[in-house]
């Protein structure tokens, strides 16, 4: 099997340009981010349109044309070393169909992002190159720990990452090994179907999502499993799942690892054989650990668990 690339490790004094590819962001929120770029010895390069703003029934980063142009100058210019996406939102979708990478197959990069970036991430991968599903540069309102944008400048400078979690009581045990893929669950049910899609044959499948009512989040599930995709993986990962259910549910289930959102999925999944962890600490919330999409991954699912790229 052709391994995915990976891109060339950073060096002090790199440029990493800071895009929006989706949602509208204010310079306020971009600050601390921006910040710590510069404190870790690299250099952000912010895109032409990143503070842009554009209304068309979603508050997007400037319009279509401007976030397109962005991001395919910070895909391209060869000065730049890796691509942040400032925040998540929606509007990558508009982006996929216009996306060029003649100069950045010659010079691959890291794009780091999640949530609604899971669909740059699954055009990427479908191109043959992995990227970060980790935090962007906005902190949310739950807020993001120190150690999560370090694993992050970790991944950049050629480290990989290991982790090391409790058992959980919905998980299935056993060993398996394989190509990550996945990232927020809504955008991988946004793509199925279509050529840009991930494809699921023999993958261990990572989800995580926030703000979906329960029935919407069983929606999505049952997508995936009359799409045969529970039929081809060979691991499921699953992360944070927050704000979920409407406003009276909850008030009940408030944690970032929905019990609920849980036990909806691993009622789903009982009859399927394949090793299962929940409670990954990736995804709308604040303990938010990078994962590399497209990366090898092992999976050790016991008293321990272990996640080892």
């Amino acid at each position: 099997m052709k391994k995915n690339i990976f891109p060339k490790p950073l060096r002090t004094g790199d440029k990493i340009a800071v895009i929006s590819p989706a949602g509208a962001v204010d310079t306020s929120q971009l600050e601390k981010g921006i910040e710590m770029i510069k404190n870790k010895g690299f250099v952000p390069v912010l895109g032409e349109h990143l503070y842009a703003k554009f209304s068309n029934g979603y508050n997007y980063a400037g319009t279509e044309q401007e976030r397109i142009k962005d991001i395919n100058w910070a895909l391209n210019d060869h000065e730049i070393s890796a691509i942040w996406a400032s925040r998540g939102g929606y509007g990558c979708q508009h982006l996929i169909q216009h996306l060029k990478l003649k100069h950045f197959t010659k010079n691959p990069k890291w794009y780091i992002g999640y949530s609604d970036n899971t669909v740059i991430q699954s055009f990427l991968l479908g191109k043959g190159f992995a990227s970060i599903h980790g935090q962007t540069i906005k902190t949310s309102s739950f807020g993001v720990t120190e150690e999560s944008y370090d694993l992050i400048f970790d991944i950049l400078k050629g480290k990989t990452p290991k982790y090391t979690l409790k058992s959980h009581q919905f998980n299935k045990e056993g060993n398996t090994e394989g190509e990550l893929i996945g990232g927020n669950l809504a955008l991988i049910y946004a793509l199925l179907g279509t050529k840009y899609s991930f494809k699921f044959k023999d993958k261990i499948l990572f989800i995580e999502d926030i703000g979906e009512n329960f029935y919407a989040l069983d929606r999505m599930i049952m997508s995936l499993e009359l799409a045969g995709v529970f039929n081809k993986i060979s691991g499921l990962i699953v992360g944070g799942m927050t704000n979920m259910g409407d406003e009276k549910e909850n008030k009940q289930y408030e944690e970032s690892f929905d019990e609920f959102a849980y036990q909806l999925i691993s009622d789903r999944i009982l009859k399927y054989k394949f090793p299962v962890i929940f409670g990954f600490p990736n995804g709308h919330i604040k303990d938010n650990r990078p994962l590399i999409v497209g990366g090898n991954v092992k999976l050790k699912v016991e008293d321990k668990v272990k996640v080892e790229f």
